[in-house]
């Protein structure tokens, strides 16, 4: 029941065997996920993390020593046909290993998985099954294993089982002949694929509660986004109220996409709960949540007085400038005497004519 996150340098051949030329150099953080049965998957999963940075993902199913090939593919054949029965059934699928991996940090993904009987291995199946609202709006690539059956199968399932996702490219057949030049085939392939931009724009918001503003760097996934689509409309302000000892919270008045996972919130944490109410901590609590950020700079002691908390009705504004009618002053932890910062609190090192931030007040060019 071990589930493996692996760090890229820890699969590293050596530097000089990178090709990260061929990866835009801005390109999101990426994600390799994959199932190997006879081992060959992981073959090709070093060598693809010895041409790029990735962290790796290995889905493992939960009853470990079946084999699946006996008796003509028996039990391999059993497990797809009661998926091509009932797709939509979550109790169609084989059990795997629990995954605690949130793919809200990553902007790419590159699943690697071998064909079972023309199609996609259950194990992996079960994983984008399970999976694919977290992969909604990701750039996702597809490495396929066989010893010499056709890939469509598989590529059909994946599109199946990841409808929301953006293709990278074709996906790349690796087969019984030519898995020793994996290598360079992966090299090829890499050139040909779309991969997601890291986005370095619309990563703040700001929250004010009682004329102080303090700024939150925002998550990269589905519900930050949709709450800044809704922020550039105009700033929100929401009644919150204290409760646990561990946090202020109350309802947005609206809903955004859900990526919930088990977590334990911590101070500073801005989260998304039950889709529709947003909960500010100054403590810890163990939950399922969607995190949307994290308030920056301050202690818990520090958060306890800004959040007010043990009180109630307290009124909180969010928003994507420093406050909600234009400038306020910027987190002490950001800010540097003598530099520039925009309204929206962005530092500015070649600054023209305008208005910015100087030493926590504004200041004409």
């Amino acid at each position: 029941m071990k589930q493996l996150l692996l760090l890229f340098a820890t699969m590293l051949f050596s530097s000089s065997s990178k090709v990260m030329a061929e990866v835009p150099a801005n390109a999101g953080k990426t994600l390799v996920v994959y199932y190997s049965y006879t081992g060959n998957c992981r073959e090709i999963v070093t060598t693809l993390t010895s041409q790029i940075e990735a962290d790796v993902l290995e889905i493992q199913p939960a009853e470990k020593g079946l084999r699946y090939e006996a008796n003509g593919y028996a039990l391999g054949t059993e497990l797809l046909n009661a998926i091509n029965d009932n797709p939509n059934d979550a109790d169609s699928y084989p059990a795997i290993d629990p995954v605690t991996t949130s793919l809200s940090q990553y902007q790419n993904v590159i699943i690697v998985t071998p064909l079972w009987w023309s199609q996609m291995a259950a194990i992996m199946q079960t994983y984008l099954f399970q999976s694919a609202s977290q992969m909604a709006g990701k750039h996702v690539g597809l490495i396929v294993s066989s010893h010499s059956s056709s890939i469509s199968g598989v590529v059909r399932d994946a599109k199946r089982l990841l409808p929301d996702v953006t293709w990278m490219g074709e996906a790349l057949w690796i087969n019984a002949s030519n898995h020793s030049r994996r290598a360079s085939l992966i090299e090829n392939w890499l050139k040909t694929q779309d991969f997601a931009i890291e986005q370095t724009t619309m990563d703040k918001m700001y929250i004010t509660i009682d004329g102080q503003t303090q700024n939150v760097t925002l998550e990269n996934n589905t519900a930050a986004k949709a709450l800044v689509e809704k922020l550039q409309q105009a700033p929100v302000t929401v009644t919150l109220n204290s409760s646990g000892g561990f946090e202020i919270w109350g309802a947005l008045g609206f809903s955004l996409p859900t990526s919930d996972q088990q977590i334990t919130a911590q101070p500073g944490d801005v989260i998304l709960y039950n889709g529709s109410n947003i909960c500010l901590f100054y403590g810890s609590n163990p939950w399922s949540y969607t995190r949307l950020g994290k308030i920056d700079g301050l202690s818990e002691s520090e958060l306890r007085s800004f959040l007010k908390a043990g009180e109630s009705n307290i009124s909180v504004t969010l928003s994507l400038q420093s406050d909600a009618t234009g400038i306020n002053t910027l987190s002490s932890s950001r800010i540097k005497d003598e530099e520039l910062y925009s309204l929206s609190g962005q530092r500015i090192a070649k600054p023209s004519h305008g208005i910015y931030i100087k030493n926590n007040k504004k200041v004409k060019l």
